[in-house]
């Protein structure tokens, strides 16, 4: 079998750490260094897929919808978003990390079908809470998948992002009705009790890293 090679590696901010990306044939992999294992996998992307699915049903039939995609990835989300909304949609996709967007429009991009090409996608290179914060009333949806969930691994700041204020500032940065879409590797009963003391009506998705009904137990939650 022929072995991961790699292709590119980037700073995560402030974290003293970095990124590769690596690939093998036609799969890539996103690692941490230093640490075991994936943070990413081109293979196992449904549950990706799912958080898009579930936080973009029945937008596709409005048009004018606007969403926010924190966490650019390796596209899934933004690929399964746009696959669903129509052709008036506005996809903002904000990722922290410039060269992970580079990645995208480069080699990683044809794992989700280059989704940074669709004429309806806006990448904003920063900070999803920053542009959460600056943006009241502006999203019907926003899915959030960064730092493996709530129970972070990579970057320490991403905690304020599911912290009660950062919560908040989702909430704020909704349209009415707009709901809030959150991924993470694991389950976290302390997060769900969190959002619903923010004011959200929750629920909570258990998917698989690999459809149909394959690989790991990832977790969704829906806030309205």
């Amino acid at each position: 079998m022929a072995k991961f090679v790699e292709i590119g590696r980037a700073a995560i901010p402030g974290q003293g750490t970095q990124l590769r990306l690596l690939q093998r044939n036609d799969e890539f992999s996103i690692r941490i260094v230093g640490q075991p294992g994936d943070l990413m996998n081109s293979r196992l992307h449904g549950s990706e897929d799912a958080l898009a699915d579930l936080a973009c049903e029945g937008l596709g039939a409005h048009s004018g919808v606007r969403v926010l995609v924190g966490g650019l990835g390796m596209g899934f989300t933004l690929a399964a978003a746009l696959a669903v909304l129509g052709r008036d949609a506005e996809v903002v996709v904000a990722e922290l990390v410039p060269e992970v967007v580079a990645w995208n429009q480069g080699p990683l991009g044809q794992a989700a079908g280059r989704p940074l090409d669709d004429p309806r996608t806006r990448v904003h290179v920063g900070d999803v809470a920053a542009l959460m914060h600056a943006s009241p009333s502006g999203f019907d949806a926003i899915m959030l998948d960064i730092d493996n969930g709530p129970e972070g691994m990579t970057r320490k700041d991403n905690d304020r992002v599911y912290s009660p204020r950062g919560l908040e500032s989702a909430q704020r940065a909704l349209r009415p009705d707009g709901v809030l879409a959150v991924w993470s590797a694991g389950r976290d009963a302390g997060f769900s009790e969190r959002l619903k003391r923010v004011g959200f009506s929750v629920e909570e998705h258990q998917v698989r890293a690999h459809r149909p009904g394959k690989g790991a137990r990832h977790v969704i939650w829906l806030g309205n």
